[in-house]
């Protein structure tokens, strides 16, 4: 089992797609990488605190590889824009991979150094090791599972490739095992 951090906007969406995927074990809503310690949604949502939105994924890297994982995650954010996922705005639902794996770093750089190819304005997720993460209140865990038609700004056909998502042999290659 391997872990890895992602923040793209607004968690529940995140958490949501990210779960569907084979090979993702468990997921989890939280605060990552902020200043505060403990903190609460009322705390982040304000926008002072450092911390981003993020979700937790535990995968089994034999079924789902990083580079896969991470080609996913890039399909669901708009990875050009700074501090902004859909209608959420402010540095809480900025875009980052945290890792806590120093392997997991070149896997990282050279997955953003393929995204880049594909856009002519600069990416801008972040990439950092993780130095704190807190769970969010239970009411965010599962939050659209619990809320069928909560807000969302990953497209609903993206949920239904998530689930049924096969890597391609090149990420078999150079992923950590």
């Amino acid at each position: 089992m391997a872990t890895i951090y992602l923040a793209g906007g607004c968690f529940w969406g995140v958490e949501r797609y990210m779960g569907l995927v084979p090979g993702v074990l468990t997921v989890e809503s939280g605060y990552a990488n902020g200043t505060t310690g403990s903190p609460t949604y009322r705390d982040v949502i304000r926008g002072d605190t450092g911390h981003a939105e993020t979700v937790r994924v535990e995968y089994d890297p034999a079924v789902a590889p990083l580079p896969f994982l991470l080609e996913l995650f890039y399909e669901a954010i708009d990875p050009t824009t700074r501090d902004r996922q859909g209608n959420d705005v402010g540095s809480q639902y900025r875009s980052g991979v945290f890792y806590t794996e120093p392997s997991d770093r070149p896997v990282i750089d050279a997955s953003l150094v393929e995204l880049q190819k594909c856009y002519d304005r600069p990416v801008v997720v972040e990439v950092a090791p993780l130095t704190s993460f807190t769970p969010a209140e239970e009411y965010h865990q599962g939050f659209l599972e619990k809320n069928p038609g909560g807000y969302c700004h990953i497209g609903r056909d993206l949920f239904r490739r998530a689930a049924s998502a096969v890597p391609r042999p090149e990420h078999h290659a150079g992923s950590r095992e």
